[in-house]
């Protein structure tokens, strides 16, 4: 499958649950000991939520925001003028000087043939140098196997075939035995984070603001709004509100480490 570049990416829809969205970021930066990096670069930046704390923390750094949606870009561009922003293809990228610390926050998942990203981006570092990654795995929930069946379908087989992904990332030990031989530290956890949501079927909500929408972005105005809808039907069965009117969404998350 072609990352994520070739999708339309709506900046509005993906915040609507920002806090939801931001929370693993925090816990990932708050593994990242380096004091005084000098080069930071966000891959996979988004609108700069998570730029945003990595300027915060390290004020005096030179912090580079590395994305493939103009839309998202141009939002990040607005809130932190004073970031270096690049438009480019996040499995090509390669940083113009070594970097200190790498982050990428929700984004690697989306790129294919992780065996050979994750040792070309540890190339990308300076010797002590941090790599700090999230990503989603919630491939095996609800909410991604009701997405996955209905895109592969009959009547969506044809117009989605190529951009499902059931497996965007490896198991745990297969990135520990392709890190850990080439790196000091190698950090690697999950966490599952019991998410309260409210509004009108707020799992399908957000499902649209990451691969349900990137999905919809492939199919015509008609054909978004049928698929929307079936989606949403199943949804609201798996996830039914609990008598306050909150839906409780688990999202399971992967999270790794490695310094050089």
């Amino acid at each position: 499958m072609a990352q994520c570049a070739s999708m339309g990416w709506n900046p509005q829809q993906y915040l609507k649950f920002r806090g939801e969205r931001l929370r693993p970021a925090h816990d990932l930066l708050a593994r990242v000991t380096l004091e005084a990096p000098g080069h930071i670069v966000d891959l996979g930046c988004g609108t700069g939520a998570v730029t945003a704390l990595l300027s915060a923390r390290w004020p005096d750094a030179r912090i580079v925001g590395v994305d493939n949606s103009k839309p998202m870009l141009e939002r990040a561009r607005i809130a932190l003028p004073d970031v270096a922003w690049e438009l480019d293809n996040l499995a090509d990228w390669t940083p113009a000087a070594p970097v200190d610390l790498l982050v990428s926050n929700a984004a690697l998942h989306w790129l294919d043939d992780h065996a050979t990203l994750f040792p070309r981006l540890l190339s990308h570092l300076r010797p002590g140098g941090v790599l700090a990654v999230q990503m989603p795995a919630q491939y095996d929930a609800p909410s991604h196997q009701i997405g996955y069946d209905l895109a592969e379908s009959t009547l969506w087989h044809d117009r989605l075939q190529g951009l499902v992904r059931r497996r965007p990332i490896l198991e745990a030990h297969e990135y520990y035995s392709l890190l850990r031989p080439q790196v000091s530290s190698l950090d690697l956890w999950f966490t599952e984070y019991v998410q309260a949501l409210t509004g009108d079927n707020p799992v399908a909500e957000f499902a649209k603001g990451s691969f349900v929408g990137a999905w919809l972005s492939a199919l015509s105005a008609d054909e978004a709004r049928d698929f929307e809808v079936d989606y949403q039907e199943r949804i609201a069965s798996a996830y039914p509100a609990c008598s306050d009117g909150v839906t409780l969404f688990p999202f399971r998350r992967f999270f790794l480490v490695a310094q050089r």
